[in-house]
């Protein structure tokens, strides 16, 4: 009898329109049509609010995701809502699964697409913004490579993580407890966890030394980044979700991704370089991509008035505006743009990570 082929992992990622926050209809079509609810490891989604502080609708989605998991008797998996379709972006969900297959699938040799998750524990209060911040993250980046089986951060091409905001309520908890908090602007506080959860990635990924980076430089050393991370606050937690997404030669599938840096808000020349590094015929299956208005207050040389609007945040005219940039790049809407790119790519700009399905012999492009 012939010996048992060996197990590895494979990953799959689906894209899945939504009508609105509470639409879990689409991911329920998954699984009656065969996917398995406790191999997703993750799903990113793009839900219609504003996408600061009161933007309900994230924690609405989250609580339907978790509400259809109960149903399938598992327990939920990361769940990363990013709120604002500001533009002609489409609200969508990004599910990600992964389950063990056997080693020799026909036509998918070399590296593929791995995923990896993992949960921090709670954040108190005061640390956030602050270098503690930064190290809890880098320990739960840590956590999710190693998840994903990958050693080499320089396989690593995206890491997309939830980040908790301060409240009014939280900054009482902590002025009762003899605290300081980093900011009372509870606004404010979305971009220094932002940008303190970013620079955890860059420590991670050995792309910063953790010397390098005091309280004072979050939010402001913006000279400090990581290429890779994407991070997203919110209310709905009060710890971290962190999604890990690389290539690896111990996974296998058809799935692949890639990644560039946009230098600024039109430069679209790094994304169109990176989707050629992927095979002609792959089929595009995510996009994902940071926003932030430039801080210089300029694109290519031209004022721009997004931090000028007391009416409207930055960060909403920044996805609107970054959403259309890709969307001419790669004929499609439903993007996961999300704003606010504190240390996330150079100022301005930010990381765009592409997700192919490349064709498998016997298979034909549809």
């Amino acid at each position: 009898m012939a010996p048992s082929k060996p197990e590895v992992l494979q990953a799959s990622v689906w894209r899945v329109p939504a009508s609105g926050p509470a639409d879990v209809s689409g991911v329920e079509a998954l699984f009656a049509a065969g996917l398995k609810p406790e191999t997703v490891v993750a799903i990113l989604g793009k839900t219609e609010g504003n996408g600061c502080v009161n933007d309900f609708t994230r924690g609405y989605a989250t609580a339907s995701f978790e509400a259809l998991f109960a149903r399938q008797g598992v327990e939920a998996p990361c769940l990363v809502m990013s709120g604002g379709t500001e533009g002609a972006l489409s609200p969508h969900w990004t599910v990600f699964a992964r389950e063990a297959v056997a080693d020799a699938l026909e036509g998918t040799t070399g590296t593929a697409l791995a995923i990896g998750a993992s949960r921090t524990p709670h954040l108190p209060f005061h640390h956030l913004g602050r270098r503690e911040q930064v190290r809890l993250v880098a320990q739960g980046v840590t956590a999710a490579m190693a998840d994903a089986g990958i050693d080499d951060p320089a396989d690593v091409h995206f890491v997309q993580i939830k980040c908790p905001l301060l409240t009014l309520a939280r900054i009482g908890e902590a002025d009762a407890a003899g605290e300081t908090v980093a900011t009372r602007d509870t606004l404010k506080s979305m971009g220094l966890s932002r940008g303190a959860s970013a620079l955890g990635v860059a420590v991670a990924l050995g792309e910063i030394d953790a010397s390098e980076i005091a309280d004072a430089a979050i939010g402001a050393r913006l000279d400090l980044f990581s290429r890779c991370a994407s991070t997203s606050a919110g209310v709905e937690l009060t710890d971290h979700e962190i999604v890990v997404l690389g290539m690896s030669k111990s996974w296998r599938g058809p799935f692949a991704i890639d990644h560039a840096v946009m230098a600024n808000a039109i430069d679209a020349a790094p994304v169109k370089a990176a989707r050629a590094r992927l095979p002609d015929a792959a089929r595009l299956t995510a996009v994902l991509a940071k926003a932030e208005p430039d801080p210089s207050g300029m694109v290519g040389g031209r004022r721009h008035t997004m931090l000028d609007d007391s009416d409207i945040a930055g960060t909403r005219h920044a996805r609107a505006f970054v959403g259309g940039v890709l969307a001419g790049v790669f004929g499609m809407t439903d993007l996961y743009v999300s704003g606010g790119a504190e240390h996330q790519g150079p100022p301005g700009g930010g990381p765009v990570a592409i997700i192919v399905e490349r064709e498998t012999i016997g298979q034909k492009e549809s």
